[in-house]
């Protein structure tokens, strides 16, 4: 899957730390506006603890988590949806990712000076999401002007579209996201060609300091309320903290979780939202090569599944072989699983659930 996130926020709020972090992709950026001009794009693994379950049972010679490509998006300044701060390349980068991570400073002081000369992270989110909904007015004002006139040929299909726009407008008018409209099938298969920024799922990042890790303070707190009435959801991440752990070894790093009574890098958990964000969910293939987590659109049929592997299965198609987890720990081994009757066979209208333990057969 080719499926992207992009880090967005105002300059200096902690995205390249944090995408640094994430990546493991080396040194921070300098401390000022526009220290990522180009997007950087890294791959990251999806934390997955039932590879490791599988692998109490199957002997393998490696495992391959699931992967997210995450894109670093320089800093967005107001004014940006009318070219300030490199703008318009900049809005360019967002409109071609899936996903938007935004990430909102929710710490106070400090050497790192706020754009804005003051930490408010709802203003922050609204400078950002008027510059987004700017730039789409933009996007929406040229498209509609074109299906009127083609709608006042009786061009049906125009109609449509020009009907959708319009509630978009009165939307984007409101500097809200057309994310939050209504829309049917129908409608949003008509957006999608439009590449609306403002129409892409967001998932909020709280950058907080060490002294609140977990996200319980007031400022994080304003932007669950944020989050809440958007439908959304917030990660609170402590950028430097997350940096520091990115750079020890396993054992220093479990070492120092613990101290701090952290299960788990918070990286983790927001790689695994993002993910979810995307639609995306994993099924499995075990054997003595590997085991392996594979990325499909939540919803994917078994052929389709199969296609992430290799085309030729899709095409070639026979059926799937599958099992749970649950059967594992339960029955052991694939062979006492066969035996008890839990290894079913699902045909080419199957629907993969998440965690899905699979062989395909097919014939090409």
């Amino acid at each position: 899957m080719a499926l992207e996130v992009g880090i967005v926020g105002l300059p200096n709020v902690g995205k390249s730390t944090i995408f640094n972090a994430l990546t493991a992709a080396g040194a921070l950026a300098a401390n000022y506006p526009f220290a990522t001009i180009e997007p950087n794009v890294g791959v990251v693994a999806v934390p997955d603890e039932r590879l490791k379950t599988i692998n109490q049972f199957i002997t393998t010679e490696k495992i391959l988590p699931a992967a997210l490509r995450v894109v670093d998006i320089a800093g967005i300044v107001r004014g940006a949806s009318t070219g300030e701060g490199l703008g318009n390349k900049f809005l360019s980068h967002i409109r071609e990712v899936d996903a938007i991570l935004h990430v909102v400073r929710c710490f106070g002081g400090g050497e790192v000076l706020h754009v804005e000369g003051s930490v408010d992270p709802i203003r922050d989110i609204e400078t950002i999401d008027t510059e987004l909904a700017l730039a789409d007015l933009e996007t929406v004002g040229t498209s509609l002007d074109k299906a009127e006139r083609l709608a006042r040929s009786g061009d049906k299909e125009s109609a449509a579209r020009a009907a959708v726009l319009q509630r978009c407008k009165v939307q984007l008018d409101q500097a809200k996201p057309v994310r939050s409209l209504e829309l049917n099938a129908e409608e949003r298969k008509i957006l999608k060609s439009l590449g609306l920024i403002t129409a892409k799922k967001v998932l909020y990042v709280a950058n907080v300091d060490e002294t609140d890790i977990h996200g319980t303070g007031p400022l994080v707190q304003k932007v669950k309320d944020r989050a809440k009435a958007e439908e959304g959801a917030v990660v609170p991440v402590c950028g430097k903290l997350e940096s520091e752990l990115s750079e020890l070894e396993e054992q220093d790093r479990a070492e120092m979780l613990q101290s701090m009574d952290l299960s788990e890098p918070a990286l983790a958990t927001l790689t695994r939202e993002a993910y979810r964000l995307l639609g995306l969910q994993s099924y499995f293939t075990a054997g003595p090569k590997e085991i392996r987590a594979w990325t499909v659109p939540i919803g994917a049929t078994a052929p389709q599944a199969a296609g992430v592997i290799h085309t030729d299965f899709e095409r070639g198609f026979i059926r799937a072989n599958i099992y749970t987890l649950d059967d594992l720990r339960q029955h052991k081994t694939e062979s006492a699983i066969k035996a008890a009757g839990k290894l079913r066979a699902e045909g080419r209208d199957y629907i993969m659930k998440d965690g899905d333990i699979t062989h395909f057969l097919f014939n090409v």
